[in-house]
């Protein structure tokens, strides 16, 4: 009798610790409850908040790639992220690269941009309209906006230059695929020392025609090294939206000369992005790129853009 009744209470001892295990895990918030930093029910991690410098909102610009694993430590190193700044040249804009450091991309990019050329650059022709000693007082983004807050000596000096100034901070903020406009506010306040355009809207690109060049390469970059076949992307507003690109070695002779077709032309700015084959005897070089079209009076070449440039074989 004893052991029937054993038998049958070993299902009951057994159910009762499955509910006692099964509470256990609950507490304990088991595997199904998603955390911060753990794998969802998709695989896919959970995103954890990333913290900005202080006065800087959480920077949506920053790439994907460039953001530390969601189970990264919070004092894991910052990541080097490659960018670029808007300088001028011959008046127009041009752009140089920077490396600035994650996650507060943006906010690096303008940072790095305010301090204006280096030699290299410099000794390159590449300048800059914005006054020395202007300084980034904030940066927030919101609906892909961003607001923009320079330091008073931004204004300073107003005239021809600044429209290329406004359009420095333009192109470099927008660059960044988190933005596609900028509100500039000086000193806490409307830009209105810069123009009634300053301190209205928020500015984009198509804003600022007058200061872009005909066509404007996006990349490669100044001083980048490349390697054959070359990748050459960026916008362009021509003549029926045609114009070429030819890559120069360090003597000057031609090692490719192509035909380019943008997007559109003829006064509506459009994109292009073609690959470029070349042989560059003799090794590593210096070497140039250069955007032209030829004259329609004389056949002569008109250049429009050029990016000094390393060649690899």
């Amino acid at each position: 009798m004893d052991g029937a009744r054993l038998a049958a209470s070993r299902p009951a001892r057994a159910l009762a610790a499955a509910l006692l295990s099964l509470a256990l895990l609950s507490a304990c918030g088991g595997s199904g409850r998603e955390a911060s930093g753990a794998p969802s029910r998709t695989g896919t991690p959970v995103a954890t908040p990333v913290a900005t410098p202080s006065g800087e909102s959480p920077d949506p610009t920053t790439p994907a790639s460039a953001l530390p694993p969601a189970s990264a430590s919070a004092t894991a190193a910052p990541r080097p992220v490659r960018a670029a700044v808007y300088f001028l040249h011959e008046g127009k804009l041009s752009a140089a690269p920077r490396t600035v450091t994650g996650p507060a991309t943006a906010a690096a990019a303008l940072r790095a941009l305010l301090a204006g050329p280096n030699r290299v650059e410099r000794g390159h022709d590449r300048a800059t309209a914005i006054p020395s000693g202007t300084a980034l007082r904030s940066l927030a983004v919101r609906d892909r906006v961003a607001t923009v807050d320079l330091s008073g000596r931004y204004d300073d000096t107003p005239g021809a230059s600044a429209r290329a100034r406004l359009a420095q901070v333009v192109f470099t903020a927008t660059r960044f695929p988190g933005v596609e406009k900028v509100r500039f506010r000086v000193d806490g306040r409307p830009a209105a020392g810069l123009g009634p355009a300053a301190g209205g809207r928020p500015l984009g690109r198509g804003d600022f025609e007058d200061v872009s060049p005909a066509v404007l390469v996006e990349s490669p970059l100044l001083g980048d090294t490349v390697a054959a076949p070359l990748r050459v992307h960026g916008t362009a507003n021509t003549f029926e939206a045609e114009f070429r690109l030819r890559v120069s070695d360090g003597s000057g002779r031609a090692v490719a000369d192509v035909r380019v077709a943008a997007t559109s032309g003829s006064g509506t700015r459009g994109t292009f992005d073609v690959t470029v084959p070349y042989r560059a005897p003799g090794g590593p070089g210096p070497g140039t790129l250069t955007a032209y079209v030829l004259s329609a009076e004389d056949g002569h070449r008109v250049v429009l853009d050029t990016v000094p440039l390393t060649l690899a074989r």
